[in-house]
Order: C-alpha cells, then sequence, then structure tokens
C-alpha cells in the first residue's frame, strides 16, 4: 500500500528577514519547497505528496511543482492554515480525501484517485535537504510495525534545565536547576512517519488545540505522545538541518556545494 507525504510550506519566515514566505526562498536557484518535494520523490518511498501553501499562494506554488521534472510523483496543494498543526491537519484531509486533487491540470504525472494510504510522512520545507535515504529509513520503520517513528540527532552540547530569573537581579541571570544527562536526548527532525490511522486519530484527538498558537503541536508525534502512545527515533541526517535564519540558509548551500 502506498505512503503519502504532507509537505509543510505555510511558514512566514519572518526571521529569515526576506519579504516573501520561507518555501518560496531560493536555495541554488530553487524554492526550498522545490528541493524538499524533490528529495521526498528521490526517495522511491513516497507515492503522493500534498504540500500546504502560504495563504493566497496555493496556485504559484501549484505551478512550481507541476513544471519541475523532478517532482514525478502526484502532488496536490491546498492552502496552509495559522498554525503548523492546523496546516498539517488540512493536507492530510486532502490527501486522505483523493488522490492527487489537482485532477484539472491535466499533467499525466498525476496519479489516479483512489488510493488507500498506510504510512503518512510529514515533512517540513524548512528542511530541504533531507536526504532520500533518510525518507526511507522512516517509511521502513513505520512499515517495521512502530506506529510513530521521527529521524533524531544526538545532543553534543551540554544542557543546564533552568529556573526563572529573580525580578530584582538586573542581570537576568537564571538559577541552574541540574545538567540534564545528553546521552538520552535527541535533537528530532523531519520527515516525522506515522500509521495513518493513528496519526487521523491524533489530530482528531488535538483538534481543539489546533487554532491557537499557544497551544497548537509542534510536531507531530506530540500529538501521539499526548496520546500516551509510544513514539520511536531512528538515526537522523545532519543534511536535514531546519533552515530559520539566513546564516541556516549560508549553511545549507554549502552542504549542498558539498554533496556535489
Amino acid at each position: 500500500m502506498p505512503t503519502l507525504a504532507v509537505l509543510t510550506a505555510a511558514g512566514s519566515g519572518t526571521r529569515l528577514g526576506l519579504d516573501l514566505p520561507k518555501a518560496l526562498v531560493e536555495l541554488d536557484g530553487l524554492p526550498l519547497v522545490v528541493h524538499a518535494a524533490r528529495r521526498l520523490c528521490a526517495s522511491g518511498a513516497v507515492d503522493a505528496v500534498v504540500v500546504t501553501a502560504p495563504p493566497g499562494l496555493r496556485e504559484h506554488v501549484a505551478t512550481l511543482l507541476r513544471d519541475d521534472p523532478a517532482v514525478d510523483r502526484p502532488v496536490r496543494v491546498v492552502e496552509g492554515a495559522g498554525t503548523r498543526q492546523a496546516s498539517v491537519a488540512a493536507g492530510l484531509r486532502a490527501g486522505l480525501d483523493r488522490l492527487p486533487g489537482d485532477a484539472a491540470d491535466g499533467d499525466p504525472r498525476r496519479g489516479a484517485e483512489g488510493a488507500a494510504f498506510d504510512v503518512v510522512l510529514v515533512h517540513d520545507a524548512a528542511r530541504p535537504l533531507a536526504p532520500p535515504s533518510l525518507v526511507r529509513r522512516v517509511v521502513e520503520a513505520v512499515r517495521s510495525g512502530h506506529g510513530a517513528v521521527v529521524p533524531g540527532l544526538p545532543v553534543t552540547d551540554t544542557i543546564k534545565r533552568v529556573t526563572a530569573a529573580r525580578s530584582d537581579d538586573p542581570s537576568h541571570a537564571e538559577p541552574v536547576a541540574e545538567t540534564v544527562d545528553r546521552a538520552v536526548l535527541r535533537a528530532v527532525q523531519t520527515p516525522q512517519g506515522f500509521d495513518r490511522a493513528l496519526l487521523v486519530r491524533a489530530h482528531e484527538a488535538a483538534a481543539h488545540r489546533a487554532d491557537d498558537e499557544r497551544s497548537a503541536a509542534t510536531d507531530d508525534a506530540g500529538l501521539v505522545e499526548a496520546l500516551g502512545l509510544p513514539v520511536h527515533v531512528v538515526p537522523g541526517d545532519a543534511a536535514a538541518a531546519k533552515i530559520t535564519t539566513a546564516h541556516d540558509l549560508r549553511v545549507a548551500a554549502l552542504t549542498l556545494r558539498e554533496e556535489r
């Protein structure tokens, strides 16, 4: 049975300091969302992709992906929502509703409707260089029987847990409560993979949180954890780093050059 990838690309990218959504920022001449979609397709483990686009830019993103020959899987583009959780939920509904959705575009690469997905990946366009091998690793772990799988890297810095600074301390210095054992810590990446029914259940249970940025989940594995169910970690990849700042974009450009 096939795998669906929900690719979130609706973020604003304010911290990049640019006047366009992050997913449309170019890396080596291509928007981040195109890089991410290409690598999902190149994995050979993804059968269809739903992209959540920035408000008002659905058609633009659809054209970018439709015109790229390396995006060779059925693609549907929907408008994202106000939070990441709500955007993923919208993409999930669209992907499970029908495949691919943009039937009117007449593109022969777009597949037939009615496919039943058993695995769903959730990936961020802000991680445009996640390797195809990482995508396969996550899908294989889900298919081996783990209902929720995330890639993660060991934490290399020393981590301190702190308490609030005293209000009368002009330095705002925070007292250290403890040094956390970093051996058991992982920095989580995407794509995250799920048994389809489990991810749907997790989003339905947390729907009341989705529209408020203060309560919305920052990753989908957290919704599964909220159900009291296990999440497993597979080895991540340094190339799947998240682009948040202009410095991150420069590092990604260097990573791309090194790959070549």
